[in-house]
């Protein structure tokens, strides 16, 4: 089978691999379309701490059930699904206790196991989800990054009574401003490009300038009581230390972006208790994928509109351009013919 493989940081090659064989318990999915995201761009640039080399990227995947190993079963073959990338043991505390997204023993598909740039791809049957027969292949892959909004906006207990601050603009940025606004919350959201600012404001969120006199800018707009949700999505330490700073005392922070092992994060410990604010983690999804295909599916998600399309055989030419300018494009999906 054709697959985009990554050699070592900033090699990427389109190469013949062997078909995956699923094992037990395990679909045969035929890729449709296959979303690029940070994490694969990490791979691309070499940030990424847990992939080995050679390795076929890609966790966003959306296709069709080509079969079965053994002691498995789930949606029949020629269904379309998409694949919850995320494998937990099944075993340790986190997965006993429903949250395998922080599984002591987590695999990744496209991280530590083979991903969906490629023509297949072997997942666990249990991590399939069947698509509406109203979306496309090319709307089903984002399903993975919606599902991220939609854990996000859990953790934060997001509700149409809430304000809601979104820390950055990118791609997970963006899903969050969407599910945060299907919820019927009103978002504002902040960054330092202007355009990615005007592309939130498109989806609906009302655009805060980023940068020296946020704080003074958000206190304005909420008559000095500040947000009383902040979710950050920039993976930049100062932005999560300065959560604390633009949410209200007795509001949510939810934290999803991701700093290096090793990195400190500081907060001013007297806004704990005067503030009794509440600090939550957010890691990719759990159960949420149903959910992020329902809003898909409804049409109040429109990020997929602002994405851009390319066959599997440029994916080297679109690695380089994002590591060149990671502006270049909202967001990058690969397809096959639909």
């Amino acid at each position: 089978m054709q697959a985009a493989i990554f050699d070592h940081p900033f090699a990427i090659r389109l190469a013949e691999a062997p078909r995956p064989e699923p094992g037990p318990g395990e679909a045969l999915v035929e890729v449709r379309a296959a979303g690029l995201c940070a994490g694969d761009l990490y791979i691309y640039t070499g940030k990424n701490p847990y992939v080995s080399y050679p390795r076929i990227g890609c966790h966003e995947i959306a296709g069709v059930v080509v079969g079965y190993g053994a002691e498995a079963s789930g949606p029949a073959p020629g269904s379309r699904v998409v694949v919850d990338p995320f494998i937990g043991c099944g075993h340790c505390y986190p997965c006993r206790i429903g949250k395998r997204n922080c599984c002591a023993n987590l695999t990744i598909i496209g991280v530590h196991r083979e991903g969906g740039f490629a023509q297949f791809v072997a997942a666990p049957a249990a991590n399939l989800n069947p698509v509406q027969t109203t979306l496309t292949d090319f709307e089903a892959s984002f399903a993975e990054p919606v599902a991220i909004g939609v854990q996000g906006c859990r953790r934060g207990m997001v509700t149409a009574d809430d304000t809601v601050l979104v820390l950055g603009a990118g791609p997970i940025g963006l899903a969050i401003v969407e599910v945060a606004r299907a919820q019927g919350a009103t978002v504002y959201v902040t960054d330092l490009s202007a355009e990615r600012l005007a592309t939130a404001a498109e989806l609906g969120a009302v655009p805060v300038a980023g940068g020296p006199g946020l704080a003074e800018r958000v206190r304005e707009l909420t008559r000095g009581e500040g947000m009383p949700v902040v979710m950050e999505a920039t993976g930049a330490p100062p932005a999560m230390e300065q959560t604390i700073e633009l949410v209200a005392a007795g509001g949510r922070i939810v934290i999803l972006g991701l700093v290096k092992q090793g990195v400190g994060v500081t907060f001013p410990g007297l806004d704990f208790t005067r503030k009794e604010v509440t600090i939550l983690g957010s890691r990719a999804s759990v159960d949420c994928f149903p959910e992020a295909l329902a809003l898909l599916a409804s049409g109040r998600i429109h990020y997929p509109r602002i994405a851009s399309r390319f066959p599997l055989a440029e994916a080297p030419a679109v690695f380089k351009r994002l590591a060149d300018n990671p502006l270049a494009m909202h967001k990058a999906v690969f397809v096959s013919e639909e």
